[in-house]
């Protein structure tokens, strides 16, 4: 009867870890995808702030030397 109750206590214990594994790795799979996700925007914003990057130095570079006052 001992030997019954624990292997039922064992067995109840792996079917919860196996739920809680499968929890587990659910959200990790959620996590995954999400920071696939940020990746993919932050590559996207950094090509962005290449471009604005190049358009100020551009600017800039028209803009050296010349007077400030003048129209």
């Amino acid at each position: 009867m001992y030997c019954a109750a624990l292997t039922r206590r064992f067995e109840e214990n792996a079917q919860t870890a196996d739920r809680e594994f499968g929890i587990v790795k659910s959200d990790l799979t959620a996590l995954r995808l999400q920071v696939g996700n940020l990746d993919q925007k932050l590559d996207g914003f950094i090509a962005e702030q290449r471009r604005v990057n190049a358009t100020l130095v551009e600017l800039l570079t028209s803009l050296a030397g010349k007077d400030p006052n003048a129209s």
